[in-house]
């Protein structure tokens, strides 16, 4: 009976704890702005906008016969390796010097992108730059950089340019409606959780019924702690006896 009893005095009760977050909304919701705010601040005056521009190349060269199945379908396969190929270092290296970047490899790589959209021969080149100009300016002489580099290692004609880079007019980094939101939530979320634990860690006897379920005694009379206070407080579930 005793572990029945205590079973029973661990269960949260769900419609408490709504009422009890209901009376502390205040407190969520002002965390929940103080979060955001800071959030938005953050992202907008410490964090450095990324533009990001992107040009396109066709693998296959002007000698290839498109009529080929087989051509298709070995430049499908190779599209992974030019993937590779595309942000090696000799590419990258040659871009960094023809545009006299204060850059090397391994910082120039991480603002570099390289993907080949599903079931076709082309391979989209995408950078990434606080400059809108500069990072168009990188895309397409990334993607010149890499047709001339597939056309040396594949021993046929330079690949064919889809698409050349525009100049990106909205950054793509930071989000400052996502960031402002995800840290609002979090403040929210936060609080909810240091309330949910105070509640669970309150074990002190407070009312009648209280007594009652934890101490098993019946209460003769009962005096408010506040004058004029003899409204009843609701009793919690995920209590201990005292």
């Amino acid at each position: 009976m005793y572990n029945d009893t205590r079973d029973e005095d661990m269960e949260i009760d769900l419609v408490e704890v709504f009422h009890l977050m209901l009376k502390r909304w205040w407190l969520i919701l002002g965390c929940a702005i103080v979060f955001a705010a800071a959030a938005l601040g953050y992202t907008k005056f410490f964090i450095t906008p990324q533009y990001e521009a992107s040009s396109m190349i066709y693998i296959l060269s002007k000698t290839t016969s498109i009529s080929s199945a087989l051509d298709l379908q070995l430049s499908k396969q190779l599209t992974v390796d030019f993937e590779t190929l595309a942000t090696s270092r000799p590419v990258v290296e040659q871009v960094i010097e023809e545009l006299n970047l204060d850059a090397d490899y391994e910082t120039m790589i991480q603002s570099i992108r390289v993907t080949n959209p599903t079931d076709t021969s082309i391979l989209k080149i995408y950078a990434q730059n606080p400059d809108p100009e500069l990072a168009c300016d990188i895309s397409n002489a990334m993607a010149d950089a890499t047709a001339e580099r597939i056309a040396e290692v594949m021993v046929t004609d330079k690949p064919s340019t889809v698409e050349d880079a525009v100049v990106p007019q909205y950054p793509v980094s930071p989000s400052l409606k996502k960031n402002t939101l995800l840290a609002g939530l979090v403040g929210a979320v936060l609080v909810m959780a240091i309330i949910m634990i105070n509640y669970l860690m309150d074990d002190r006897i407070k009312t009648e019924e209280d007594v009652m379920k934890y101490l098993e005694l019946n209460t003769l009379a009962s005096i408010p702690l506040n004058k004029g206070d003899k409204s009843p407080k609701k009793k919690k579930g995920g209590k201990k006896a005292a």
